[in-house]
């Protein structure tokens, strides 16, 4: 009887064994304080620069004043950080998208956003991206954000639409 008993303890054992390793993680990211363990906390922090508020690139829409082209400070931060985005990324190639409020002729809001576009383009060639890479055009009034006749409204639709093509990790809004 002897023998049996050892091999049930021995059993019992490797039993106890299993059980207790069936609460460790094998999962070395996992692990706080270790190596692996600091490379998966950094690697959950970092975000992703298109989707992060807090960063320029996150912004695509340069807004203007009523009846102006002219891009204001307030809006040079966003633009600069595209221009470097792109001045980083020589293979991307984009479309600046012009639009005004509802108010005016047709012929004058279409004129009023490729002007609106082609300011946005010139900062950023100005800034080193070529011209051959950022296109611009003008929806004029045809593509608003914004429904309503208010100030607020119309604010949200005069705007130039930074716009990257698909595939690129900037997505569009």
């Amino acid at each position: 009887m002897t023998i049996a008993w050892k091999v049930l303890a021995a059993a019992a054992a490797a039993a106890a064994l299993l059980s207790g390793c069936s609460s460790v993680s094998l999962d070395e990211g996992a692990k706080e304080g270790t190596l692996a363990g600091n490379q998966a906390a950094q690697q959950q922090t970092v975000q992703d620069p298109f989707t992060d508020p807090s960063n320029p690139l996150s912004h695509r829409s340069v807004y203007f004043a009523f009846d102006s082209y002219e891009v204001s400070p307030e809006y040079a931060a966003i633009v600069e950080a595209h221009a470097k985005w792109l001045a980083e990324h020589p293979n991307v190639k984009i479309v600046i998208q012009g639009n005004t409020d509802e108010r005016g002729g047709r012929e004058y809001n279409l004129a009023l956003g490729q002007k609106r576009s082609e300011a946005v383009r010139q900062r950023m060639q100005l800034l080193g991206v070529t011209g051959d890479r950022v296109e611009a055009v003008s929806f004029g009034k045809e593509k608003p954000v914004a429904t309503g006749h208010t100030e607020e409204a119309w604010a949200q639709n005069r705007r130039a639409d930074i716009v990257y093509p698909e595939g690129t990790g900037a997505q569009t809004k």
